[in-house]
């Protein structure tokens, strides 16, 4: 440990609310961050792979694996007559995803079986020689299909109502009906899924996975393997990324795993390469909006009524509260007088649709902005002044109540958007750009304002909870442990700064240990933004117990009165004596005070009623704007970004350079989701995109050549959340929906903005160019 020097009795380094370097940033570069598949490899250690049925669906009528189990090194075949526990691997205990199919598949690529084998080549080759007989059954893979066949839905619709609807829809000056086609996205993480487990005495094994939910991969692993939570133990120390794809994808290598290591006694490790990972796990889900609206003729909108279909795969898993999340930002930023929106979480012979940033948000947001601009081109107006004249209003105007009669009391929004409409001169380029294009025959322009407001907590209530580890040790060092994940987020650095400021110690006296059910049980997963701000406030909670147990100390031992005693950089105040933390933390644990504490936090004032559809899901919101401007090429439907600004609503924030990268990144991620990244099942039910030859993220050259983004330094959180900052996981993806918009100005105007492009996502260049070709026609 550094000694102390009079700099360092100035201030500490790395506090909240001051910008921090992410703890592995530097280790990333080098190459020397260290994941799952960089640990040393066990002694004797074997490696899976799955067998995958090339049906999208049908029965199984035989499986002949014989040369499977002869191919050379192979030790084992797993089928589902070798699990122990329960055949399946789902979350929330529906028992619809089996762990391997037995007697049907539904969906190309499920797994039938697993091997196991000496090295990864001999087990992947080996999976390739069974035969496996089957009778085919009827399938379909998007939404239409799904409508059309009468599909049953994977688990209960929801709905949201306020007001009288179909009675107002006929009450306004203007009604008009339309529908949005909302494409899916691959997270792509760059480290794919992969699961170690090795065997312990008795009925114990260790697992490593690459999770955002390591207490869900323990209940999992139980069921399966049919033995107690308690000898079980799941470690993830960093993701290569996450986006939602690791919440419950990484339950099925984790269990085969587990099962193969406590069967053979072996560890045992499972990494499915990127073309596998992709054709295995979930992606976000696709929609089809239905919607007919009643407005009046300043764009006001008075009667809303929507359907959202949602492709959710041959399973639930999350489809559930990804869709029901999609009706609860349907409203995006705007307050409908009369509304009722439904949700179709729709089965479909595909792999199982999960979570992905902002978990079904996005798709609702989308829908609730296309509304908006279909109802700007029907008057010939700006959709901006349409945004503007549809905003939630402020406390007591009526206007505040969303569709699930929560209260909104810390609406921003107009704020947000008219100082970014100052700052990005949005008025003057919209003008310049209009008459750009009257001039321009082959390239077009077009430019959006769009808003973000967001809602944060789990809306399952009782996920809402966190706990953390802090231990002092002698020498004034400190280990953290919380149930949070690291993904690249930036979580660890955040709370190690929490601790940091709550003892006024340098942040690196703070070490960040790896998540481990072992440290904090019944976690809930690293998701919906939340998880700063609940691991930050456990944590703090642990830090706050110890501190009052040092002031006791501090009163008993010095005789002095608890106001004398203060924690100030790297020491400690006693009266009139300033003592080194580490020296005072020694003569603590000689007067055998307790230096280690376990912290709790469950978020308060929220409640959800899911059947009456009314309640308080959401502990407050994030806000944000992004205007962004386009050019495209109608000869080809190319399109480049010009520019983008951004000012993005973080409340107080812990740390300004992180929050900033993953706005950035969001936006980014969301840019890809609306224009380049297409997925695609062919006639036999196959994806065809599934590598990055035919899945295309956006590139650092498809970024916006001018790229502003700022905080909304004016923010404050008015909940008490972990220094009054707020979450900025999801909501900054959103913010390209500005993207969408702005190309859908910019063929609009090939017909003289007259008619609404109905530009469905991902809109393509291909998607572009032949709304160009339709316009040209009218």
């Amino acid at each position: 440990m550094h000694k102390p020097t009079f700099e360092t009795y100035k201030y500490i380094n790395g506090p909240m609310h001051q910008s921090l370097r992410h703890d592995s940033a530097h280790k990333h570069v080098a190459g020397s961050a260290e994941y799952i598949d960089d640990i040393p490899e066990p002694a004797g250690l074997l490696h899976g792979a799955l067998g995958m049925s090339d049906r999208a669906h049908a029965e199984i009528l035989s499986v002949d694996l014989s040369e499977v189990k002869a191919y050379p090194g192979v030790v084992c075949v797993l089928t589902a007559s070798d699990v122990p526990g329960v055949n399946d691997v789902s979350s929330g205990g529906r028992h619809d995803e089996p762990l391997l199919a037995q007697d049907k598949v539904e969906f190309h690529g499920q797994p039938v079986f697993a091997v196991i084998a000496e090295t990864r080549d001999a087990a992947r080759r080996a999976a390739r020689l069974a035969k496996i007989e089957y009778r085919d059954l009827p399938f379909w893979t998007d939404v239409d299909a799904a409508l059309e066949n009468e599909a049953p839905l994977v688990t209960p619709g929801m709905v949201l109502k306020r007001g009288e609807p179909e009675a107002e829809l006929d009450k306004a000056e203007h009604r008009l009906k339309g529908s949005m086609r909302i494409g899916g996205q691959e997270h792509f993480y760059l480290e794919s899924h992969i699961a170690l487990a090795i065997p312990g005495e008795d009925d114990e094994v260790a697992v490593w996975s690459s999770t955002q939910h390591p207490s869900e991969i323990q209940h999992i692993v139980g069921h399966v393997l049919d033995i107690p939570s308690h000898a079980i133990t799941v470690n993830v120390r960093r993701m290569g990324g996450g986006f939602g794809g690791k919440e419950t994808q990484g339950n099925q290598f984790a269990a085969l795993a587990a099962l193969a290591a406590k069967k053979l006694n072996r560890a045992v490790k499972f990494r499915p390469d990127r073309d596998e990972d992709m054709a295995l796990t979930g992606k976000r889900h696709d929609f089809r909006m239905d919607f007919d609206v009643a407005f009046n003729g300043d764009g006001r909108i008075h009667a809303l009524a929507a359907n959202f279909a949602a492709r959710c795969g041959y399973s639930a898993d999350l489809s559930g509260p990804v869709t029901d999340r999609a009706l609860f930002h349907a409203d995006s930023s705007y307050f409908y007088p009369h509304v009722k929106l439904t949700s179709q979480p729709l089965k479909t012979h595909t792999v199982s649709n999960t979570a992905f940033r902002g978990f079904g948000g996005p798709q609702g947001m989308l829908g609730g902005e296309r509304i908006i601009e279909e109802i700007a081109y029907q008057l010939g107006k700006d959709p901006l002044e349409i945004r503007k004249a549809n905003f939630y209003g402020d406390v007591g105007s009526g206007r505040n109540v969303t569709p699930y009669h929560q209260t909104i009391e810390d609406n921003v929004i107009a704020r947000v958007v008219e100082e970014l409409e100052t700052s990005c001169d949005y008025q003057t380029r919209r003008r310049a750009i209009i008459e750009f294009n009257r001039t321009s025959p082959v390239i077009k322009k077009g430019i959006a304002l769009t808003p973000v407001k967001f809602g944060i907590s789990f809306t399952m209530t009782a996920f809402n909870q966190a706990g953390a580890l802090v231990h002092v040790y002698q020498d004034g060092s400190i280990h953290l442990n919380h149930g949070g994940t690291e993904m690249g987020q930036g979580l660890y650095t955040k709370v190690a700064q929490v601790i940091a400021e709550c003892f006024q110690v340098d942040v690196e006296r703070v070490k960040i240990t790896a998540t481990t059910t072992a440290k904090v049980p019944n976690t809930s997963a690293t998701a919906a933004s939340s998880g700063t701000d609940l691991n930050g406030m456990a944590a703090y909670d642990a830090a706050r117990q110890i501190k009052e147990r040092l002031v006791a100390f501090a009163v008993e031992h010095f005789e002095v009165p608890p106001d004398e005693v203060e924690f100030l950089p790297n020491r400690v105040r006693v009266g009139s004596k300033e003592i080194p933390f580490p020296d005072f933390v020694r003569q603590a644990y000689f007067a055998r005070v307790q230096l280690s504490a376990a912290g709790f936090y469950k978020t308060p004032k929220i409640h959800w009623d899911r059947a009456a559809g009314r309640g308080t899901p959401f502990y407050y919101f994030a806000y944000g704007a992004a205007c962004s401007e386009v050019s495209i090429d109608t000869l080809t439907g190319e399109y480049l970004m010009e520019r983008t600004d951004i000012l993005h609503d973080v409340g107080k924030s812990l740390n300004p350079a992180i929050d900033i990268g993953q706005i950035e990144g969001g936006f980014v991620q969301g840019m890809g989701w609306l224009t380049t990244e297409e997925l695609w099942w062919d006639g036999k039910g196959r994806l065809r995109t599934h590598a990055p030859s035919t899945y295309k993220i956006p590139l650092a050259s498809d970024r916006p050549k001018i790229f502003n983004t700022r905080l909304a330094e004016w923010s404050e959180n008015a909940e008490p959340t972990i220094g009054r900052s707020k979450a900025v996981g999801e909501p900054p993806l959103m913010l390209a929906i500005s993207v969408l918009e702005a190309l859908s100005m910019a063929v609009a105007s090939v017909a003289d903005y007259r008619h609404c492009p109905h530009l469905d996502a991902p809109a393509t260049p291909e998607r572009v160019l032949m709304a160009v070709e339709r316009l040209k026609g009218m």
